[in-house]
């Protein structure tokens, strides 16, 4: 039994899905760097009173804007899903120019927070930088009671052979 006529239309689309935002990498990098130099040529403006000797003034002080991937994906009209799929590898193409990308705006974020032209604390979380001194517990409280007290006999006989050789600490009270 042949196919009835006008049942196989799908066959006559020129293409099956949609076009790719971006063709080619170039193109990507290009947008990129239109975004980069978007946010360099609108810092925020915050309005301002200035005290001289005329008086009072009001006057707006530039700031520094903080690149970030949402706005950039927002810039890009796309979602960071895509970014995120690229960044992972899904279109080896895009790989160099999304961690090119990534790595500007990381930069761009850590040296204007390095000289305080952005809040270093704010972008210090963004950034996920943290201090090397934070110490964890496994059930998140510090020992209620000295070390010394949890050794065996061995362990303690081994320590007074190595007195001599350790640092002094300071007596406990």
């Amino acid at each position: 039994m042949a196919p009835q006529k006008g049942n196989q239309f799908w066959k006559l689309r020129s293409k099956h899905g949609r076009d790719k935002l971006f063709a080619e990498p170039h193109l990507l990098k290009e947008a990129c760097e239109e975004y980069f130099e978007w946010v360099e040529d609108n810092p925020l403006s915050e309005a301002r009173i200035f005290c001289s000797k005329d008086g009072i003034k009001h006057g707006n002080l530039e700031k520094m804007r903080a690149m970030t991937l949402s706005g950039l994906c927002i810039y890009l009209d796309m979602n960071q899903q895509t970014w995120r799929n690229w960044r992972k590898g899904e279109d080896e193409d895009f790989v160099g120019v999304v961690t090119w990308a990534d790595e500007v705006i990381y930069t761009q974020k850590f040296t204007g927070a390095a000289a305080d032209m952005l809040n270093p604390n704010i972008i210090a979380r963004d950034l996920n930088l943290r201090d090397g001194s934070d110490i964890e517990f496994k059930d998140k409280t510090k020992p209620k009671e000295p070390l010394m007290k949890n050794l065996t006999e061995e362990q303690l006989d081994a320590l007074e052979l190595l007195a001599p050789t350790l640092p002094a600490d300071s007596e406990e009270s």
